[in-house]
């Protein structure tokens, strides 16, 4: 009896996308460097790059 197996790269696709945004988050902690901005940048930089791990570990084999 064969078996089908299905792949999909979506924890791949999806760490790349928050990669990005994680590193929009860190351009934006540089340009905002001795304000409020850059604390909110280094937030989303986190944020983000700890989705990044969570996607390719949920979606991953």
């Amino acid at each position: 009896m064969a078996t089908e197996s299905e792949t999909t790269d979506k924890g791949v696709g999806l760490a790349l996308a928050l990669g990005a945004l994680a590193v929009i988050g860190a351009l934006g902690m540089y340009a905002g460097a001795p304000d409020v901005t850059a604390a909110w940048g280094f937030a989303g930089a986190v944020l983000f790059s700890s989705l990044a791990v969570v996607s390719i570990h949920l979606y991953g084999n």
